[in-house]
């Protein structure tokens, strides 16, 4: 518990500072899992170290040489389209009115398209915010994070033993009780961080297909965000359902084209979640539902997208905790 709580209280304090010591440890730790099977096959570690280690680097080269400008691409051309909304909205406001005058009045149609006329110069003033006040500064994150992290990543892999050992001496030699929880807990999110990244590359993929097939724009953009949402179970398909729809919207207008991009992804989100996650990680992630949720308010209110990424392994160490804790069975009399 002593643990946790200096943890917890370190990574709110300084957690925005060690963010990319944050981000090595997490690759370090996924691509551990490589690294082991390469030794089972007898190869030496440093070798096996630097052969992952590679195939890590070219995905990685990948991404940001390929990925990111399609990306960049998008979201400018995006922001771009915005005004056009504006018509499109004001269409299908007046469609609504003419189709139910009783319900739809005319002064909540133009409440509505000021409230989105305002939200969407709100978005282009924090992008404008972003681009020219924050554009050195965030060059300068991006030059770190490019940097730092692949070396930490390497350095993470090679001396795993050497850093664990002396993390050791910190620790009582009794320590039977943190050895079970870290064992539990170490199985599950392992295999919950492998399947999330495997579950992010099919879903993301399949929609990507999916969306060239019916010729919806920003088809990069919107599989890339559709891949992300798996990290946030429930709430993520519902927050990137929205851009889906709205792009198809601007798109093709109230139309049967529209109809068929937002079933498409409804039925990718629905085999995600009762086929694809089932398969991927089995009966490793016992957590209730309601658990999951709490862990997701709890921890996204804290530590904000951060908390979000790591709420389910966070829920799964302390449903570990609570599995190791000591039980006492009253005694009848």
């Amino acid at each position: 518990m002593l643990l946790l709580i200096v943890g917890i209280v370190a990574i709110v304090l300084i957690g925005e500072m060690v963010a990319p010591f944050i981000a090595a440890l997490v690759l370090a730790y996924i691509l551990d899992s490589p690294v082991v099977r390469l030794r089972s096959l007898g190869v030496n570690r440093f070798w096996a170290v630097c052969l992952v280690f590679v195939g890590f680097l070219v995905l990685f080269l990948i991404v940001v040489l390929m990925l990111l400008p399609i990306l960049s691409q998008q979201v400018t051309q995006m922001f771009v389209e915005l005004p056009n909304a504006f018509g499109v909205i004001q269409s299908f406001a007046s469609q609504l009115q003419e189709a139910y005058p009783a319900v739809v009045t005319g002064s909540q149609v133009n409440q509505i398209i000021e409230s989105v006329r305002g939200q969407v110069i709100e978005w282009g003033q924090q992008v404008l915010r972003f681009s020219v006040g924050g554009g050195i500064s965030g060059l300068i994150t991006i030059v770190l994070y490019l940097v730092l992290v692949p070396l930490m990543v390497f350095f993470f892999l090679k001396d795993k033993h050497k850093i664990l050992n002396w993390c050791a001496q910190f620790l009582p030699e009794q320590r039977h009780l943190v050895e079970t929880i870290w064992g539990d807990a170490n199985d599950r999110i392992g295999h919950y961080m492998r399947g999330k990244i495997y579950e992010i590359i099919i879903v993301g993929v399949v929609t990507w297909v999916v969306f060239v097939i019916i010729d919806l724009k920003f088809a990069v953009l919107l599989a890339f965000l559709t891949g992300f949402s798996v990290l946030i179970p429930y709430i993520g398909a519902a927050f990137v359902g929205f851009p889906v729809a709205l792009v198809a919207l601007l798109q093709w207008g109230v139309s049967t084209e529209t109809a068929i991009a937002c079933f498409a992804y409804a039925v990718i989100q629905a085999l995600d979640g009762n086929l694809l996650a089932p398969l991927l990680f089995s009966e490793v992630m016992k957590l209730h539902p309601i658990a999951i949720i709490l862990a997701l308010l709890v921890f996204g209110g804290i530590w904000g997208m951060w908390g979000l990424f790591f709420a389910i392994p966070l829920a799964s160490l302390a449903h570990a905790i609570i599995k190791a804790w000591p039980k006492h069975k009253s005694e009848e009399s």
